[in-house]
C-alpha cells in the first residue's frame, strides 16, 4: 500500500499550496519536498467516493508501477480531503516543449523519437500489462511528463475511478480533451483504443509543434488531422511539419514519413483497424534500427469529423 499522509503534513510539505505546477479536469499540482525530495502533490476536486472506495482504488493504482508511468508515492484521505501525491518531474509537461519552442527550445527529432516511444510503452504496460486493463481517456500532452534527461511518461491514469461520475463537468474531463477524442466516444462502447486514437493525435503534435484544434489558423488548417489527411492525399507529407522542420527532421525524411503513416494508423475510424500498443511499439523500434519497410496498412479516409471534437 502506498504511504499514508495526513494533511498537515501536505499542507506543510508544500508551504500551503503554494506552488502551484499546473492543473486540470481533476484538480490542482503543487510542488512540495518530502524528505528533501521534491514531489508533485495533486489536490482532488469532485472526489465524493466514501473513504474505503478511495482507498481501494489508491491501491490499484498504486500497484501500477513502470518506468514510463509517474511513479505514485502516497495519498491522503483526511475528512472531504484527498490528495494523491507523485514523483517530481523536472522539465515538467510535454505541451510546453510542442506548443512554447521560443521558451523552451525545439525538440530535436530523436528526442522525439524517444518520447514518443515512451509514450507508447506506457500505454501498452497500462491497456496489456496489467492484472486488469486500464484505459487511460485522456491521452494529450499535458499528461506526459518529462524528467531532466527528456525520459517521458504517462500522469493520470487510473484518475477516472476516482472522481464522482454524477458530476457532469468531471464526467467529461474524465471522458477525454476536445482534439483527442476518438469518434466511438459519441456511438459505442469505449475500449482501451480510445487511448490509441488520441496516441496518434499527439504523435502528429509532437512532430508538427502545432496543437490538434488550431483556431488562430486558416479553417482549413484549424484540425490536425484533416490537414494530415490533405496533405497524405496530395503526397505532401513534409509540408505538415514545415513550421518544426530540423535539420535531423530533413535527413531522417524517410522516418519522419513513416512516423506520420503510423499516426495514421492509429487514427482509424474503426477502432478495430487500429493497432495494439504493443504492435506500435514493434514498428517504431523497427524504425529505431532503420528498418521502415515494417508493414503498415492501407488507411481508410476520411476520417470522422466533429465540431466538438
Amino acid at each position: 500500500m502506498p504511504t499514508r499522509f495526513s494533511f498537515e503534513k501536505l499542507r506543510e510539505c508544500t508551504e500551503g499550496f503554494s506552488k502551484i505546477l499546473g492543473g486540470g479536469g481533476f484538480g490542482s499540482v503543487f510542488e512540495g519536498k518530502l524528505d528533501e525530495e521534491t514531489v508533485a502533490v495533486k489536490r482532488l476536486e469532485g472526489a465524493r467516493q466514501g473513504k474505503k472506495e478511495f482507498l481501494a482504488e489508491v491501491e490499484t493504482i498504486g500497484s501500477i508501477e513502470h518506468i514510463n508511468l509517474i511513479k505514485f508515492i502516497g495519498f491522503c484521505a483526511e475528512k472531504s480531503q484527498r490528495l494523491l501525491v507523485y514523483e517530481y518531474m523536472s522539465r515538467g509537461s510535454l505541451d510546453r516543449w510542442i506548443y512554447n519552442r521560443r521558451n523552451n527550445g525545439r525538440l530535436d527529432w530523436s528526442t522525439q523519437c524517444k518520447i514518443i516511444l515512451d509514450i507508447a510503452k506506457g500505454l501498452c504496460y497500462l491497456h496489456e500489462g496489467c492484472r486488469r486493463k486500464i484505459a487511460h481517456l485522456d491521452i494529450k500532452p499535458e499528461n506526459i511528463l518529462l524528467d531532466e534527461n527528456f525520459n517521458a511518461k504517462v500522469a493520470d491514469f487510473g484518475l477516472s475511478k476516482l472522481i464522482d461520475r454524477d458530476q457532469s463537468k468531471v464526467m467529461t474531463m474524465m471522458r477525454g480533451t476536445p482534439g483527442y477524442l476518438a469518434p466511438e466516444w459519441l456511438t459505442s462502447h469505449i475500449t482501451e483504443k480510445v487511448d490509441v486514437y488520441s496516441f496518434g493525435v499527439v504523435i502528429l503534435e509532437i512532430m508538427s509543434g502545432r496543437k490538434s484544434i488550431d483556431r488562430s489558423r486558416p479553417e482549413e488548417d484549424v484540425h490536425i488531422i484533416y490537414l494530415l489527411r490533405e496533405k497524405a492525399q496530395n503526397d505532401q507529407w513534409i509540408d505538415l511539419i514545415v513550421d518544426n522542420n530540423s535539420d535531423d527532421m530533413v535527413a531522417g525524411q524517410e522516418e519522419v514519413i513513416q512516423m506520420m503513416k503510423l499516426a495514421m494508423w492509429c487514427l482509424q475510424n474503426d477502432s478495430s483497424h487500429r493497432p495494439s500498443m504493443s504492435m506500435v511499439i514493434k514498428v517504431l523500434e523497427a524504425f529505431h534500427k532503420g528498418n521502415f519497410d515494417v508493414y503498415i496498412p492501407n488507411f481508410d479516409m476520411p476520417w470522422h469529423h466533429n465540431d466538438e471534437n
